[in-house]
């Protein structure tokens, strides 16, 4: 794509970034998945940032950020508002440069994000209901005290920061056509695109560069459609990192310039890569961290029409509360056909459980849970009521469990 305006970030920001960052941030490793490669049908990297400092590549963008602060600007401190990635970011560029920071998180934050930036030595302060409630407040509390205001992404030092990686991806992958990541507010992606994008254009090559929104939280899409930018009026996806519900100014005009698309993912697809990862790629990766998979395994590409020979996607982070990894992992279960949920009416005679336990057990399904119920508003005298859960081997293994519990009279109904 031609680029048609100046933009607020250029290559030799991002060049002079990477000389800061300088024993600051890890050269996270690029690792090629053959089970990526297998599913899609072409060579498939991960840029593990999941592996990088804090567990995330926000720390990138923030120290950049901090570091180039007057000592008059770090005497005043500086204050912050995220979910958790860019939260442990700043507190740890603060710690390292010697400056206080405070930092914003909304109510109902996954408690190892919170701990973690705790531990980094920066002060918390729970507030609002999400990022956006919670980055007012740290713009407010910079108005009010003079304290340095750090946004998450919406910075020159900010993008030029996280446009870091799109160098190393070049280094370790020097003859990648494609690469994929997870946007929300925008930093991560114009900052790769800058750099990736001027790069391809000195050396006279195309690398498509493709943003991956969830579907609840895809404010992309429509702003780019209307040339401006378009904020949700709700946003609701388990990939916390990406839950932005309006484009930052200055990544938004970068992305429109240099960006080939941004693309949506299911919940669902969400669930199921970080389940894939996990189990294929032995990787712990936030669900905001793996969009990038789930695009793939969606087929999103060649929804697009792209035929990549050797594409590059950027595990953003790896920071995940266990409770919310359940979650995921059972929701990832059931997406791959790998975990069934069944409801049953049933006479209440004898042998009825009988013959469906037998027939579950014919059918080399594993039962989990059994909740039997005799009593409940629907339920007439003489009727029980079943759930089912049980391990499946994947979407034909389940129908085939289906098949032959209604062979044998049973009306089974799939749960959610």
């Amino acid at each position: 794509m031609i680029q048609k305006t100046q933009l607020p970030v250029s290559l030799s920001d991002i060049e002079e970034a990477r000389d800061l960052l300088e024993g600051v941030a890890v050269r996270t490793p690029m690792e090629h998945s053959r089970a990526l490669s297998l599913e899609i049908g072409s060579e498939v990297y991960l840029k593990c940032e999941n592996l990088q400092r804090a567990g995330s590549f926000k720390v990138r963008g923030a120290y950049v950020r901090m570091a180039k602060l007057t000592a008059e600007e770090r005497a005043r401190g500086v204050v912050a508002a995220s979910a958790g990635n860019h939260a442990q970011g700043v507190a740890q560029a603060a710690r390292r440069l010697g400056i206080k920071a405070r930092i914003y998180m909304p109510l109902g934050v996954a408690l190892p994000k919170l701990t973690a930036t705790r531990d980094h030595g920066a002060e918390v302060i729970l507030h609002g209901h999400n990022v956006d409630e919670a980055l007012a407040e740290a713009e407010r509390y910079a108005t009010a005290t003079g304290a340095v205001f750090v946004h998450p992404f919406d910075n020159p030092d900010i993008i030029a920061g996280q446009g870091t990686i799109g160098l190393e991806i070049l280094e370790q992958l020097p003859d990648v056509d494609t690469v994929l990541m997870g946007v929300g507010g925008g930093g991560l992606l114009a900052g790769v695109a800058v750099a990736i994008k001027t790069r391809a254009k000195e050396l006279g090559r195309e690398i498509k560069i493709i943003g991956v929104q969830a579907e609840n939280a895809a404010a992309y899409p429509p702003s780019l459609a209307a040339d401006a930018l378009v904020p949700l009026d709700t946003v609701r996806t388990i990939a916390d990192g990406i839950a932005v519900g309006r484009p930052g100014q200055l990544p938004f005009q970068i992305i429109r310039e240099l960006v080939d698309d941004v693309v949506t993912v299911s919940e669902d697809g969400l669930a199921r890569a970080l389940v894939f990862l996990m189990e294929r790629s032995k990787l712990v990766v936030e669900p905001a961290g793996a969009v990038g998979v789930a695009a793939l395994l969606e087929g999103k590409l060649e929804e697009l029409g792209l035929t990549p020979s050797k594409t590059a996607v950027v595990l953003s982070g790896g920071n995940i509360d266990p409770l919310l990894m359940l979650k995921v992992i059972q929701r990832g279960l059931s997406a791959a056909g790998r975990y069934l949920t069944v409801r049953m009416m049933l006479d209440d005679r004898p042998g009825e459980l009988a013959t469906i336990s037998r027939v579950i057990a014919e059918s080399d399904a594993n039962v989990t849970r059994l909740d039997h119920t005799r009593v409940g508003g629907s339920l007439s005298m003489g009727d029980v009521a079943i759930t089912i859960d049980m391990e499946t081997k994947g979407h034909v293994h389940s129908e085939l469990v289906l098949n032959n519990l209604r062979a044998e009279g049973f009306q089974p109904m799939i749960m959610g």
